[in-house]
């Protein structure tokens, strides 16, 4: 019945609402409705029915059981537990519906409806009666209990019997003599409503407060119900049965393993292990109940008001629930309840699988109590207190009748055998065989009730309550053995029914259901988030407690209790259903938030491991950078979580999440990195390298995918006979778009940094999607250090950043990279080509060598007067930027050799003791053995050993490996002369170059060197260089949109490429310009006198562009020589003269120093 009424949900809200085209279907829509709810009408007409058959019931049992003449036929403590759970359902109801708003709109919906239908039926008074009864019954509050209070006060009063009742609740509930939490929650229940129906008068009141204090009714619900405040002891109880019980199973298992043990041992341990049983059955009721009270407590103080996060700020209206729930439980609280739950779960589960082992032990222990009272005690109390009181002697007779068990005596074979006459101590002592034979449940009723007709001798109010008199005549030895027995008698029918006791004490269900405020709230269903069993799994995930993680899923043991107590208790699939689709989506939301932890934990490990020691010794709060250790084995063992009879390997659904989290953060890192630009490879590597040291942590646990076969899914990458890469590809087009055009070379730091055209090409970037927390370094302050030092690498492209290019790509990607930039090499000098044939043609047909006379400023003016470029000012300007391009791949191929030799070289370091390399006396590596390498002789003579070995039955298998050490060996000496990078970047050039030979570098006409008429490419570099130095120095606005030094190292590489070395360093503009400056330098100091602070500044207005041009001249030379170095022009062909004067065509040119650092110099003197 209560379940019915709990249940209940409206019908109305699920009724159609027909259209105005179809009112002419109105009369059929009544009849279907009337169907519909008239079914759950009649259910409500059973529940009226029966209260009021009920509480007639109990009215006639209370008034036969007050009646004056009555001795001593009743009550039974039986008849008081009937009664007390009769007048508990009897509230239950009345208070459900009062509660549901929604009966009272479904039953005028249904008067309707019957009016509408009704109207062509024949004789509905009878039905008009009824539904008159049924809407009064519905509309009265307190209809139940006012019915109850009528039947009870119709004929007599009966308030011997409430008096009665009122001290039996009061007195389990001072003693706890009741064992179930659900026992104790219906005396607490009932009191109140006992108290009301028996004050009903002031006289009675009077009577009743005599009998019972009014403070000791106010005590028993004096209580802290906050679980919190008793949780210190909780867990000490925990501990100490925890530890007991096992002792007591040892025991157990160790009296089941011997053979012919000791009857008192047995006895003994079996004795103790009852006690025990009992302890925990009370340790689970008393837990149990405070999880209850707790509720109950909070469901009666609402939050009043709810924290509003940014998320809620336009809805800050909230649910009932939400305010009792959601909101009404703190972190400690939180914390509390999930730790006594876990303690509950725990235990229960803890001698619930003990149920086999020990239920004989307890059967004999009941049986043993049972027949050592009735056989001696009650034989003692006969012989003694009783013997001259026939009616109570009679008593204990019946006593011993109903429940003695001679079988398992061995002293005595017939109860008639005991007489009145003297007998010894020693005789009257019976032995009792060990006997699993518990009493039935009719035999504990007939004690306990024969023992209260005993005490109480049939009087209701005597005072003092049952055991607490002692004007009953018996001694109070022999009533507090009557006492003890009485109360061992509870206990004994839960404790026969072992399983089904701790089925109950272990039922946490009504956590999860909520239906009043579902009728209060007027909503289908809540949101998760204010469910409490997801409120507690997402607490241990939000607070990633170490001593909580571990009981991750006992919150989700909830939805068992609760799905089974809808189906069993309840009846109603639609709960289940309600609670399969909650249990659905909050395993889902586990799994992946449970996955995040663990990934944040792992990720932030393995960034707090790379982590350069030296900055976290200096910073002032390193231990932030340093993880909290946490343990998630017992997690990653779970391969059977049972969940609404569903077997879930949480184990396998871990492994797969975790595999697709790798992959979206491989891609998040990726999808960033092609929105920045090519200096945030640093910071790319970085953030992989963390990945890839997760990987392996975790992969320690779980049997993750290969991380390679991660990488190359994400990069587009598993064919193989694809070279190409994301990475690969946003780097060449980083290359090509931003950094080849908009950054400039610094030669002296070895950086390229971005020029002031380059930023506003940055700036109007558009930003990267902010990815999750854990994708960066998991926690957020080292996060922050990681960005702090990535942010070092961010302005500028240097050797750091070529390691993590050359470290991202690999062999694989790599030489598409070098093929790419050749390309572009290429098509860049092919471009320049007609653009340099425009400068050559726009410069005067006779160019001189600068004279002396004029001095500087005589030199610049011929200079202008030469490069007369103005009308092509755009082709000069493009010409230069293509220089830079050029100057910039060819550097940053030099980058690329630097870090492929010294990888190399390490590799080198590694591999060469295993493959017998020892440096020679000419500093040359040779070869230490002239057959084998150590490492191919030492597999070698294992394998020998093995296969001679009678033990080894299939040698094969280290033969093989005998043989893949050889092949190892010739791998590794194959790789050991690589080439240079550069060094083919140049032949490549040089090969481009060669076609267009005649354009830029044409032959004398005179087999001279043509002075005045050459316009080969490095008279246009020349003019190009002076220009550039000139603008750059001379206006300030243009000095940070410079080139850099990539345009000198274009240049230098072309003219020496092409052989012009030697003529540009004798007839470039600069260096003409310095040498005239040198020389007046040296002239003016001639002819000044001694003190020159006195003398005038010749150079004023020309200090600036001199220092660019002795800059110019340095750098020239430093490429010069580093391609002397790595590419060498002995192949390369010239003009020569011979000492007597005749010139020598296509002569092989043999590398020297440069022609200008060999012209003759000025003595100092």
């Amino acid at each position: 019945m209560a379940s019915l009424l709990y249940t209940y949900r409206s019908c109305v809200k699920a009724l159609p609402q027909l259209p105005d085209s179809m009112k002419h279907s109105q009369a059929d829509l009544y009849l279907e409705t009337y169907q519909v709810l008239d079914l759950e009408m009649s259910r409500l007409r059973e529940i009226q029915r029966w209260q009021a058959s009920a509480a007639s019931k109990l009215a006639a049992d209370m008034q036969r059981f007050s009646r004056p003449e009555r001795l001593v036929n009743g009550p039974t403590v039986t008849h008081f537990w009937s009664m007390l759970k009769l007048l508990d359902v009897l509230l239950q109801l009345d208070h459900l519906k009062n509660a549901k708003a929604s009966i009272p709109n479904d039953f005028s919906w249904y008067k309707r409806t019957f009016t509408q239908v009704s109207t062509q039926w024949q004789d509905t008074d009878t039905m008009r009666e009824e539904l008159d009864d049924l809407q009064i019954f519905l509309s009265t509050r307190w209809a139940i209990l006012l019915n109850l209070h009528a039947e009870m006060f119709r004929t007599n009063t009966v308030e011997d019997i409430l008096q009665v009742l009122i001290v039996f609740c009061v007195e389990s509930l001072e003693l706890d003599f009741a064992l179930l939490f659900p026992e104790r929650h219906t005396l607490l229940r009932v009191l109140p409503v006992l108290v009301v129906l028996a004050t009903s008068s002031e006289k009675e009141s009077e009577s009743l407060y005599k009998r019972v204090k009014i403070n000791r009714l106010l005590n028993i619900f004096k209580r802290h119900y906050l679980i919190l405040n008793h949780m210190g002891t909780i867990r000490a109880e925990h501990d100490d049965f925890s530890i007991r019980f096992a002792s007591a199973m040892n025991q157990m298992i160790t009296l089941k393993s011997s053979d012919g043990a000791d009857n008192d041992w047995s006895r003994d341990i079996k004795g103790n292990m009852y006690d025990t049983v009992v302890e925990g059955f009370q340790l689970l009721s008393r837990w149990t109940g405070r999880i209850w009270e707790q509720c109950a407590w909070k469901f009666s103080r609402p939050c009043k008001e709810p924290p509003i996060s940014d998320s809620q700020q336009d809805s800050a209206t909230f649910f009932d629930y939400e305010k009792v729930v959601r909101w009404n439980y703190t972190a400690e609280e939180r914390r509390a309840l999930l730790e006594l739950i876990g303690y509950i779960k725990s235990i229960g589960l803890m001698m619930q699988h003990c149920d086999t082992l020990v239920s004989e032990a307890l059967w004999e222990t009941i049986h043993m109590e049972v027949q050592d009272f009735v056989q001696d005690k009650l034989d003692t109390m006969l012989r003694t207190t009783f013997r001259k009181k026939k009616d109570l002697s009679r008593i204990l007779s019946d006593m011993r009748t109903l429940s003695a068990d001679w079988m398992a005596n061995t002293s005595k074979a017939d109860p008639e055998q005991h007489s009145l006459h003297q007998e010894t101590e020693e005789m009257r002592q019976s032995t009792f065989y060990p006997r699993p034979v518990a009493p039935t449940a009719a035999q504990i009723h007939c004690l306990q009730f024969l023992i209260c007709e005993l005490v109480s001798g049939g009087n209701l109010r005597k005072p003092g309550g049952l055991f607490g008199n002692s004007s009953s005549g018996i001694p109070v030895e022999d009533l507090k053995q009557l006492e003890t027995f009485f109360y061992k008698l509870s206990f004994f029918l839960h404790i026969l029914d072992f399983t089904a006791t701790i089925g109950t004490l272990t039922d946490l269900g009504f956590l999860w259901f909520r239906e009043f405020y579902l009728e209060s709230s007027r909503v289908i269903q809540f949101p998760i988030e204010c469910s409490l069993p997801w409120m507690l799994v997402d607490h241990v995930i939000e607070s990633q407690d170490a001593g909580l993680l571990e009981s991750i899923l006992i919150p989700l043991d909830l939805y068992n209790d609760s799905a089974q107590h809808a189906l069993t208790y309840l009846k109603q699939r639609f709960l289940y259903d309600e609670i399969e689709a909650e249990v659905d989506l909050s395993f889902d939301l586990l799994v992946q938030k449970l996955n995040e932890v663990i990934f944040t934990y792992y990720k932030s490990c393995a960034a707090s491991t790379l982590l350069d020691s030296s900055f976290t010794y200096a910073c002032d709060d390193g231990e932030k950078y340093f993880v909290k250790p946490l343990r998630f084995d017992a997690i990653f063992k779970l391969r059977r979580v049972m969940i609404l009879g569903r077997t879930i390997d949480l184990r396998s659904l871990i492994t797969q999440r975790m595999n697709k989290l790798f992959r979206e953060n491989i891609d998040f890192l990726l999808e960033r990195f092609e929105y920045g630009d090519l200096c945030g490879v640093v910071e790319l590597q970085q953030l992989l390298d963390i990945l890839e040291l997760t990987h392996q942590s975790i992969s320690r646990f779980l049997e993750l995918d290969s991380y390679s076969l991660m990488i190359s899914e994400m990069q587009e990458n598993l064919s193989l006979v694809s070279y190409s890469s994301r990475i690969s590809s946003q780097i060449w087009n980083e290359m090509q778009t931003d950094f080849l055009p908009n950054f400039i070379l610094c030669n002296t730091t070895q950086r390229f940094v971005r020029s002031l055209k380059g930023a506003h090409h940055s700036s109007q970037r558009s930003d990267a999607s902010t990815g999750k927390p854990y994708f960066y370094c998991g926690s957020h302050d080292l996060t922050m250090a990681y960005q702090g030092l990535a942010g070092l690498y961010r302005d500028f492209f240097g050797i750091p950043h070529m390691f993590a290019v050359v470290k991202l790509l690999g062999s694989r990607s790599l030489p598409g990279i070098i093929r790419a930039l050749l390309d572009h090499i290429s098509s860049k000098i092919t471009a320049m080509v007609p653009k340099v044939t425009g400068l050559q043609e726009a410069l005067p047909k006779s160019i001189g060598l600068l004279s002396f006379d004029g001095g500087i400023a005589g030199c610049q003016k011929i200079i202008h007067e030469i490069l007369t470029w103005e009308a092509k000012s755009d082709v000069k300007v493009e010409v230069l930027h293509d220089l830079k391009e050029i100057g910039s791949a060819l550097y940053w191929m030099s980058l690329l050799d630097i870090v492929l030799r010294q990888i190399d070289t390490t590799q080198f370091m590694q591999s060469a003791p295993w493959l017998g390399l020892v440096p020679g006396n000419d500093g040359q590596v040779k070869h230490a053995y002239s057959d084998n390498t150590p490492f191919t002789t030492l597999l070698s003579a294992a394998t020998s050993a093995v296969a001679s070995s009678p033990a080894c039955a299939n040698p094969s298998s280290y033969l093989v490996m005998s043989k893949q050490a050889e092949a190892a060996s010739l791998l590794y000496k194959s790789n050991l002369n690589s080439g240079s990078v550069l060094e083919y970047a140049l032949a490549f050039t040089s090969a481009a170059l060669d076609r267009h030979y005649s354009k830029w570098s044409a032959t004398p006409k005179t087999g001279f060197i043509d002075i005045t008429t050459s316009k080969d490419f490095y008279r246009v570099f020349s003019g190009l260089q002076y220009s550039y130095l000139e603008d750059s120095m001379t206006n300030p606005s243009k000095k940070r949109e410079m080139l850099g030094d990539s345009v000198a190292w274009a240049g230098c590489t072309i003219m020496y490429l092409l052989g012009q070395q030697l003529h540009f360093e004798l007839f470039d503009f600069s260096y003409q310009f310095l040498n005239v400056a040198e020389i007046e330098t040296a002239t003016v100091s001639l002819y000044q006198p001694a003190d020159r602070s006195k003398s005038p500044n010749i150079f004023q207005g020309y200090e600036v562009i001199l220092e660019a041009m002795r800059k110019a001249r340095r750098l020239n030379n430093h490429v010069f020589s580093m391609l002397r170095a790595r590419c060498p022009l002995e192949d390369k062909v010239a003009c020569a003269i011979k000492p007597s004067g005749a010139p020598l065509h296509r002569m092989k040119f043999s590398n020297t120093v440069s022609a200008f650092e060999t012209l003759p110099q000025r003595a100092n003197s």
